[in-house]
């Protein structure tokens, strides 16, 4: 079994931070100007330029170093299906190859990861994928 990069707590803030983010649907009601009581609280769940779970989930992969990153998109990889546990070495040796190539490895991946439909799902199966329980991590930010 691999050893992680990034803690069963992070990627449990991310899994959490992602799946609400994935709810977020193309504004329904742009005309509202009412209040939330009005519309029945459905303005919540559309996706605007200032959401605050994408700025929060941006700043925090961002802020992960770069094996923090690789382990991520191996992990969505995993959950994905695109390979085994077994596979988990040349998983990670394609995603840094495919940092490799980025001009802001940093931001890019943030991209990527975050352009992933449901990402927190992904990250969930591969997590379960390696037998690691991160249901019962704290759901946080840590630094």
């Amino acid at each position: 079994m691999p050893e992680l990069a990034i803690s069963a707590e992070k990627v449990a803030f991310i899994i959490e931070k992602a799946r609400e983010f994935d709810v977020k649907e193309a504004a329904s009601d742009p005309d509202s100007g009412s209040n939330p009581s009005d519309d029945d609280e459905i303005d919540v769940l559309e996706d605007t330029t200032s959401d605050p779970v994408a700025s929060e989930l941006i700043g925090f992969i961002g802020a992960l170093n770069e094996d923090e990153q690789l382990d991520l998109v191996t992990l969505m990889w995993l959950g994905r299906g695109d390979g085994s546990v077994d596979e988990w070495d040349d998983l990670r040796a394609r995603a840094a190859e495919a940092r490799a190539e980025y001009k802001a490895p940093r931001r890019e991946a943030v991209q990527y990861l975050l352009g992933e439909p449901m990402l927190g799902d992904l990250l969930a199966d591969g997590m379960d994928e390696l037998g690691i329980d991160w249901t019962d991590e704290r759901t946080t930010p840590v630094s």
